[in-house]
C-alpha cells in the first residue's frame, strides 16, 4: 500500500507511480489495464520491456483521455501526437513494436472509465484512487493497493473481460489523420530535450 502525494525530492521508485512500475515490472505472461488517466511515461517506458519480452499487454483508457497527446495509449500504439505548439511531451517513446490491444471500452452515454486498476498475471492487482499520471503521484492525496491473491485478481479478470468484449481497439482512423495533419502543421517536430 502506498499513499500520495510524494514530494518532488523523493526518488521515482520511492513514489506511488513507482510502486505501479516496478509491480509491473515483475509481469512475466500478462498486464492488463483498465485506467481513466495514464500519462506517466516511466510506466509506458516499464509496460514496454514487458512486452518486449512476451508479456501480453492489454489497455483501456476512458474515452476522455485515451488518444490526448499527454496520454501512454499513444506510445502504447506507436505515435506521437503534438500539442498545440508542435511540441512533444518531454520523454515521449512511442513504441516500435505497437500494440492494437489498446482502445476504449464501449460505455453507456454519459459514463466515465474511471476504473485505476491492472491486472497481472492472475495473481497480481494494482488498484485504487490512484491516476496513473504525475498530478496524482506529486499533488494529489491519492491511495494505492497492490494485492497478490488469485482470487482477487480474477475478479479484477472478469470485469477487464466484461469491458474488452465489446472495446475499440486499436487507433481510431481521426487520430491517426490527427498525427498526419500535425505532420504537415508541424515540419520540424522534435522532442524536446
Amino acid at each position: 500500500m502506498r499513499f500520495s502525494p510524494s514530494s518532488s525530492r523523493v526518488p521515482f521508485a520511492a513514489t506511488t507511480n513507482g510502486l505501479i512500475a516496478t509491480a509491473i515490472g515483475r509481469a512475466t505472461r500478462t498486464i492488463d489495464l483498465a485506467l481513466f488517466v495514464f500519462s506517466t511515461q516511466e510506466i509506458a517506458d516499464v509496460l514496454q520491456v514487458r512486452h518486449a519480452d512476451g508479456v501480453d499487454v492489454r489497455a483501456l483508457i476512458d474515452p476522455q483521455f485515451v488518444f490526448r497527446d499527454y496520454s501512454e495509449a499513444l506510445d502504447l500504439a506507436g505515435v506521437a501526437l503534438p500539442n498545440k505548439t508542435c511540441a512533444i511531451e518531454p520523454g515521449n517513446a512511442p513504441w516500435p513494436r505497437p500494440i492494437t490491444s489498446v482502445g476504449t471500452p464501449d460505455l453507456t452515454p454519459g459514463d466515465v472509465l474511471h476504473h485505476k486498476f491492472a491486472a497481472i498475471d492472475d495473481r497480481l492487482v494494482i488498484t485504487g484512487s490512484h491516476n496513473w499520471s504525475e498530478a496524482a503521484n506529486r499533488n494529489n492525496d491519492e491511495l494505492l493497493l497492490v494485492i497478490q491473491n488469485p482470487i482477487v485478481a480474477a475478479h479484477f479478470e472478469r470485469e477487464f473481460e466484461r469491458l474488452y468484449r465489446t472495446a475499440r481497439l486499436g487507433l481510431p482512423e481521426r487520430i491517426a489523420d490527427k498525427v498526419a495533419v500535425a505532420a504537415q502543421a508541424c515540419p520540424t517536430l522534435a522532442a524536446p530535450e
